[in-house]
């Protein structure tokens, strides 16, 4: 458990072939010297024949690594008699705090939708269409503005095709324009920021006293990829500069407001309707603001907020009353695991916030809150020989086996069971039942553990992380785009899934890592940095963060560059993107989730409570 974590470098995608044999036998001597016991015969093949074979079939909890102890125990059933005696040995404690919201979202909205309200956002879509054609011939500039004011405003989901139109010609246009702004917009050549420096290869300081075109800039660098080093010092020199004309108070509302912002959360990494949200409350007070767009965004944050609320007004109704989604044991059966159904909305509710995304936005949010559970249940509560006895009943996946585990555990072992089996229902209605299958298939496989040796913790860590799962079951309820190819694309832990995957490990290990040591955790990658490299947390924590940059890097590639992006439908790469972005937000200062502090009571206080 000594060996290094590799040093903050390019994060590489799952290594497949010859090299997960490799990793298959390192694993198999981990768990032969941890079990004390053979298990060659137990896990037999090589991870990338599994992977293939059954799909990325992990389910650990939502956030963190598997603990050990588990693996500790290689007895594969418990005599009845042991059950009675688990109630004595001694349990961890995490006492997480309650949930914060009351009742509050038990009732639905008051403000209802009349029918007026929505006719008249239908006609203002379509002059928002009428809009777009008709700038079709305008200046370069105008266009690129227009499309960027529709984005920022939250509504450019409802008009895609037009834009995608509009952003293609002026793709063919935008290289020999020298104007800095909106080069966040389009998909520049990355030559063409050399405009921008003097022949000694410095940026031109000209450019500082450009404030907007240094924003713009600044936007821009954030969808580097490795080697593009100008980038790299965009992002240092707008950033350097962004914050002197801050701190100097020259910068004029509302555009002091866009680089505040901006400086804490870049556009590309923001939750989308946040970032709507914000932005139509300063789009109000530019006086040169259009007031049909302005009109048509406030409408549609309107309708989309009393859908979001009555759609989770409806899941914490079931989440306290007997249904196939009864956790009415949480404040009583289940006192130790996190109560956050809100969370767990707000959360996925970053993921789709789109009207037609609906279904798969309750499938996802329930998949959260299981996994929430099954997370605390390993970390904070149950004992080695509980959890073994949950290993086995959920490989076994019937409902019969229920009567081998703790009273507790039969809580949510049943409603995990029907919660599957209630979405193939739905899906075989709709003639996907193999989305459910993938889904199911992840789930089953939540305490297959291999547990990798430290040296391979990096390129492990997805394995046992929960996110593979949650990106897996994102796909469930989509649209016919979504085909067994993708689910298979996907099981393969594809680079981009697997660079998501780095930034919630690491993310989680460096916001959480004090707080889990303090429960008996093992080792995060924190701990083994610093072991490794004989250097203080704070230096590990700023190296494994330059892990996490490179991880972005390799998202972006694969969002843009990557051949991924032509074959694998935008809708399907969204969701891997927005996934992530949520990420970026919970842990912006800290576990938002587990500890719910007030970055995330804000961001759901203006999503789901405060008018526009």
């Amino acid at each position: 458990m000594d060996a290094p974590v590799p040093p903050a470098t390019e994060v590489e995608s799952h290594d497949r072939g010859a090299g997960d044999d490799a990793l298959s036998q390192a694993i198999l001597r981990v768990l032969e010297s941890v079990t004390g016991a053979s298990t060659g015969n137990e896990i037999r093949g090589s991870i990338s024949e599994r992977l293939r074979a059954n799909g990325a079939k992990i389910f650990k909890g939502a956030l963190c690594l598997t603990p050990i102890h588990l693996l500790r125990s290689s007895s594969s059933k418990l005599p009845s008699s042991t059950l009675g005696s688990m109630s004595n040995q001694k349990r961890p404690s995490a006492n997480f705090h309650p949930n914060i919201w009351g009742d509050i979202f038990l009732s639905s909205p008051t403000t209802k939708v009349d029918p007026k309200t929505k006719l008249q956002h239908e006609g203002l879509k379509e002059e928002v269409r009428r809009m777009i054609k008709v700038a079709m011939d305008d200046e370069l500039l105008y266009k690129l503005r227009l499309i960027d004011t529709i984005k920022r405003l939250g509504v450019s989901y409802h008009v895609e095709r037009e834009i995608e139109e509009m952003t293609k010609l002026s793709r063919l246009l935008l290289f020999n324009f020298d104007c800095l702004e909106r080069m966040d917009l389009v998909f520049l050549p990355v030559e063409w920021f050399n405009k921008l420096k003097y022949d000694e290869g410095n940026f031109n300081m000209s450019l500082t006293s450009d404030v907007k075109g240094l924003l713009e800039l600044y936007e821009a660098s954030h969808l580097r990829v490795h080697g593009e080093d100008i980038l790299e010092e965009a992002l240092g020199f707008t950033t350097t500069h962004l914050g002197l004309a801050k701190a100097a108070g020259t910068i004029e509302y509302p555009l002091s407001a866009l680089v505040s912002h901006a400086l804490y959360q870049p556009i590309l990494r923001g939750l989308p309707r946040l970032e709507a949200r914000r932005f139509i409350s300063i789009y109000r007070d530019d006086v040169s603001h259009n007031k049909m767009l302005l009109k048509f965004a406030e409408l549609d944050f309107h309708l989309l907020q009393t859908s979001h609320r009555e759609q989770l007004s409806k899941i914490s109704r079931q989440y306290i009353t007997p249904s196939t989604f009864n956790i009415d044991y949480l404040p009583t059966k289940l006192p130790f695991v996190r109560d956050r159904l809100v969370e767990s909305y707000f959360w996925i509710m970053g993921v789709y916030f789109e009207s037609q995304y609906s279904f798969t936005r309750e499938i996802l949010v329930k998949t959260l809150v299981m996994a929430s559970i099954m997370d605390d249940t390993y970390d904070a509560y149950g004992t080695l020989e509980e959890l073994q006895l949950l290993k086995n009943a959920i490989q076994r996946w019937d409902v019969d086996y229920i009567d081998q585990l703790p009273e507790y555990m039969k809580s949510f072992y049943k409603p995990l069971l029907d919660f599957y089996g209630e979405e193939e229902e739905a899906m075989i209605k709709q003639g996907k039942s193999y989305h459910v299958k993938y889904a199911k298939d992840v789930a089953k496989w939540c305490n297959e553990n291999y547990v990798p040796t430290m040296k391979d913790y990096m390129r492990n860590a997805v394995v046992s992380a929960g996110y593979i799962m949650l990106i897996v079951t994102s796909f469930v309820g989509m649209g016919d785009f979504v085909t067994p190819e993708i689910f298979n694309w996907a099981s393969n832990n594809p680079k981009i899934i697997y660079a998501s995957s780095i930034i919630a490990r690491l993310l989680n290990d460096v916001t959480s890592h004090k707080f889990e040591q303090e429960r008996g955790h093992c080792a995060s990658a924190v701990e083994c940095y610093m072991k490794e490299h004989a250097i203080s947390e704070e230096e590990a924590c700023r190296e494994l963060m330059k892990q996490v940059e490179n991880a972005w890097k390799d998202i972006n590639q694969e969002l843009i560059f990557s051949e991924i992006s032509k074959v694998i439908p935008r809708p399907v790469l969204t969701r891997i993107l927005n996934l992530t972005r949520v990420l970026d937000f919970i842990y912006k200062n800290g576990d938002g989730y587990t500890h719910v502090g007030k970055n995330t009571k804000d961001g759901i206080t203006s999503l789901l409570i405060d008018p526009i």
